[in-house]
């Protein structure tokens, strides 16, 4: 029994486009999208590194 919704995270080496049709792929549909900032440590310093994206998937009914 697959959950009816999940979040799907755009992964470092993949393009916002692919992670869609990942997600269409398992049957989702894109129903939000959340980004967040993704920091580390320089000389004891936060410095911006990536944005992180994450998009709210909801299952497709047949």
């Amino acid at each position: 029994m697959s959950k009816k919704q999940i979040w799907f995270e755009v992964e470092e080496n993949e393009t916002i486009e692919q992670c869609l049709e990942r997600m269409k792929k398992e049957g989702y549909m894109p129903c939000g999208r959340k980004e967040e900032p993704v920091f580390h440590l320089v000389d004891g310093e936060p410095t911006y590194l990536r944005q992180k994206i994450k998009f709210k998937g909801m299952l497709m009914e047949n």
